[in-house]
């Protein structure tokens, strides 16, 4: 596997993050990490699981479409919208069932490139990459090749899914098409989310 900066500079944070779950703990210990909390997880990011001194445990991931990964012993955790740091921990709170103090980190392999879909009465539909620059909902109509003859422009929305409390939720974003064109507020794309243009 090829290594890129990105993914060294992902490797380097998670080496930092590494900590047993009695540093995952609490404040009281005193353990601060700057910077690597910034980062959240996606779906078909590759990860490297490791359990200090049991090579049993550590394992090497893949986000799946659901958002969880599976590692012997604790089973299905969710991954996806967590950071590197969070799904540390809440793998060492779930090791300490069968281990003491376990020291665990997540190293992030790969990333996959974030994505927006757009579908519905567009010329191209299917995905567009967000970059890494902030995406409008207008420019991705444009990667799209613009909107057919009979696009409903008024009542375009935005599915977005959202973690809260450890549920998925869905929102709904309206936009009007032609008040964009007019200079309204830009509306920015999320990694996920899909556009609906309806007939």
């Amino acid at each position: 596997m090829r290594l890129t900066p990105r993914t060294l500079m992902f490797a380097m944070i998670a080496a930092l993050a590494t900590a047993s779950s009695a540093a995952a703990a609490g404040p009281e210990t005193g353990a601060t990490v700057p910077t690597a909390a910034d980062y959240h997880l996606a779906l078909g990011d590759k990860l490297r699981i490791e359990v200090y001194r049991d090579a049993q445990l550590s394992q090497s991931v893949q986000i799946r479409p659901d958002g969880k990964i599976t590692l012997p012993l604790v089973g299905d955790l969710e991954a996806s919208g967590r950071t590197p740091i969070e799904l540390r921990d809440v793998i060492a709170r779930q090791l300490k069932d069968y281990m003491t103090n376990p020291v665990v980190t997540v190293i992030v392999v790969e990333t996959k490139a974030p994505v927006a879909y757009v579908m519905g009465e567009v010329n191209h539909p299917g995905s567009v990459p967000l970059g890494d620059e902030q995406l409008t909902v207008l420019q991705a109509l444009a990667l799209a090749g613009g909107l057919k003859d009979f696009a409903d422009t008024k009542n375009i929305h935005i599915l977005r899914r959202a973690d809260k409390a450890g549920s998925k939720t869905e929102q709904t974003i309206n936009f009007n098409y032609k008040d964009a064109l007019k200079g309204s507020t830009p509306v920015y794309l999320a990694p996920g989310d899909t556009v609906v243009v309806p007939d």
